[in-house]
């Protein structure tokens, strides 16, 4: 059954997932290290895990596969669950996929080395675009996964 795993902790379009959910009638999973308000929407629910550093990582790896998506910008754990099959989308509307996560986890790195030796970075500003492309990328994929496709 296609599921949505969110990786909530900071996800600025959790209210987008659900309306999709709701559109599609499909499961959510909200995974977070500390409780937060989750809609009484049939088929949304909240796995709260413990405060480790990658709880709620784990939590979602280890639990996606074929036919799910998971939202998260987290690039590592997008890897993860592209390795066992499932779909990612990032909360700007990037679809992770196996040609571009390469890509990802090196300028990731190279960040990292940038930002250790002090240059400041960081995520631009989320937009409206950015919501707009993320809604359409999941219609997108949602529509994939349904037809067979990935």
């Amino acid at each position: 059954m296609l599921q949505i795993l969110v990786d909530a902790d900071a996800s600025p379009v959790k209210q987008e997932i659900y309306k999709i959910a709701a559109r599609h009638q499909l499961a959510v999973i909200l995974v977070a290290n500390a409780s937060m308000f989750v809609p009484s929407q049939p088929g949304v629910s909240l796995q709260v895990v413990s405060g480790d550093f990658d709880a709620a990582d784990d939590w979602i790896a280890d639990r996606a596969g074929e036919g799910d998506i998971v939202v998260t910008a987290d690039i590592p754990l997008a890897a993860r669950c592209l390795a066992r099959g499932a779909a990612v989308v990032a909360p700007t509307g990037r679809r992770f996929t196996e040609d571009n996560i390469g890509d990802a986890l090196a300028t990731r790195e190279l960040m990292a080395d940038a930002r250790a030796y002090g240059v400041r970075s960081g995520p631009p500003p989320f937009t409206k675009r950015d919501r707009s492309q993320f809604l359409q990328q999941m219609e997108q994929t949602v529509q994939a996964i349904k037809r067979g496709r990935r």
